[in-house]
């Protein structure tokens, strides 16, 4: 008699657990559609556009640099000794192998940048996200940008919720940008008679 009375107690624990676990609300948003509606992100790209032309410049001046030097050398190299030509091989090629490490420094750099800029903006998303979440009552919000959700039954896509979320808080911090002193611009209300 014990024996059925604890299965029977096991039974309805299990089945308790089971249907509490299926009671979980689940949702998904597209994070990379979320951030783009963002009007920091236009900012961020602007900036870090800004910071990717500077570097290209200076990418730009060394290689007219190396090609001048190169034009020159070709020039005059039937009247230079063989020490001046190979000073100025050498030259050459420690002219092209700086460039070539600005590049691979700057390609950092540049990505370092790019994180920098966007990462106020991710923590302002994932803090709009858990709060809809939170709202919501939802245990998981799944992010379909990456596709990592091989499949899913129906769950609500809570985008739109957290777009609203988002318009209520402050504009993320740029860094570089105008730190919000930019407010994106909206169409005035049209006036209507009177004076």
């Amino acid at each position: 008699m014990k024996k059925m009375i604890k299965k029977a107690v096991l039974t309805l624990f299990a089945v308790g657990a089971l249907t509490t676990a299926s009671a979980q609300k689940i949702a998904h948003v597209n994070l990379d559609s979320l951030v783009g509606m963002m009007p920091e992100t236009k900012t961020a790209k602007d900036v870090a556009q800004k910071y990717l032309k500077d570097l290209e410049s200076t990418v730009s001046s060394m290689e007219e640099e190396l090609q001048k030097k190169y034009n020159d050398y070709l020039t005059n190299e039937a009247t230079m000794s063989d020490l001046v030509k190979k000073t100025k091989q050498d030259e050459l090629n420690s002219l092209q192998r700086r460039i070539e490490d600005f590049k691979v420094q700057a390609q950092q750099d540049y990505q370092k940048k790019y994180g920098e800029l966007t990462a106020p903006i991710m923590e302002k998303a994932k803090k709009a996200i858990e709060s809809v979440a939170k709202e919501g009552g939802y245990k998981y919000v799944l992010d379909t940008s990456v596709g990592n959700v091989l499949y899913s039954e129906p769950a609500e896509d809570v985008l739109m919720s957290v777009k609203k979320k988002l318009d209520s808080m402050p504009l993320a911090n740029i860094p570089g940008a105008n730190n919000g002193a930019e407010k994106p611009k909206t169409n005035p209300a049209p006036k209507t008679g009177g004076k």
